[in-house]
C-alpha cells in the first residue's frame, strides 16, 4: 500500500493552461509550494527548484573549494540528492536551508579529501559587519575606469586574504558574508550551535581584518 501510494505522487500532474503560463505561475509561487508541486508530480516545479539555486549555489561552493569545475560536479551532485530525497524533507523548514545545507557537506567533504588548502574567491569587502549583508557591486558601470580597476585590484586582495582562513572559519564567512544567512540558518547548515557559529565568524573577521590590512595599506 505504502509503495502505491507513492507511485501516486510521482505520476505525472496536468496542469491547466500552456507550458508559457505555467511557467510564469512556478515563477511566482513560494519555494514551498513549488516543493508541493513537484512532489504531486508537476514536472516542471523540480526545473524550477533547479533555475531558482543552480547559479546561487555554483557561487556558494566555488567560493568554498576554490575550483569551478569541481564545484559545478558538486552542485549537480547537490540537485541529484534533492530529488531523491525530497519526499523526506520537512516542509515545516525552509527549502533554502536545507539544499544549502547538502551543498555544504558536500564541499566540506570535498576539502577533506584535499591534501592542501584550495583558494576561496570572496566577491565582498564589509566596512561595517553587522550591516545588510548584500554583495558589493564590484562591476557597477556607474563607477569610472579609475575606480573599477582598484576595485577589481581590491577584490583580488581580498581573494588572497580568504583563502588563508581555515577551513571552518571561511565557511561562516562566506555564508554570512556574501550569501547573507542569518546566525540561525548557518547553524542549520553546519550543524553548530548558535554559539559556535558567532565565535567562529568573529574569530573569521578578526583574522581576515589582520591580513587584508597590510594588502591594501
Amino acid at each position: 500500500m505504502a509503495r502505491q501510494s507513492a507511485k501516486k505522487k510521482v505520476e505525472k500532474v496536468e496542469v491547466p493552461g500552456g507550458a508559457h503560463e505555467h511557467r510564469r505561475h512556478l515563477k511566482a509561487i513560494s519555494d514551498s509550494e513549488v516543493v508541493q508541486s513537484a512532489l504531486e508530480g508537476d514536472s516542471r516545479a523540480f526545473g524550477e527548484l533547479v533555475s531558482r539555486y543552480d547559479q546561487r549555489l555554483l557561487n556558494f561552493v566555488y567560493r568554498t573549494i576554490g575550483d569551478r569545475e569541481r564545484a559545478q560536479d558538486l552542485v549537480q551532485e547537490t540537485f541529484v540528492r534533492v530529488y531523491r530525497h525530497l519526499i523526506r524533507f520537512d516542509q515545516t523548514k525552509k527549502f533554502s536551508t536545507w539544499i544549502y545545507t547538502i551543498a555544504s557537506n558536500l564541499a566540506k567533504n570535498e576539502l577533506r579529501n584535499r591534501s592542501r588548502n584550495p583558494l576561496v574567491l570572496f566577491q565582498t569587502l564589509k566596512k561595517n559587519w553587522d550591516a545588510d549583508h548584500r554583495p558589493l557591486e564590484w562591476e557597477d558601470t556607474q563607477y569610472k575606469p579609475d575606480d573599477l580597476f582598484r576595485k577589481r585590484h581590491l577584490r583580488e586582495k581580498v581573494e588572497e586574504a580568504v583563502a588563508q582562513l581555515p577551513e571552518h572559519h571561511r565557511l561562516v564567512f562566506v555564508l554570512r558574508e556574501l550569501e547573507g544567512k542569518s546566525y540561525e540558518e548557518i547553524a542549520d547548515i553546519t550543524g553548530c550551535n548558535l554559539g559556535t557559529v558567532k565565535s567562529r565568524l568573529n574569530r573569521a573577521r578578526n583574522n581576515f581584518a589582520q591580513i587584508i590590512a597590510p594588502m591594501i595599506d
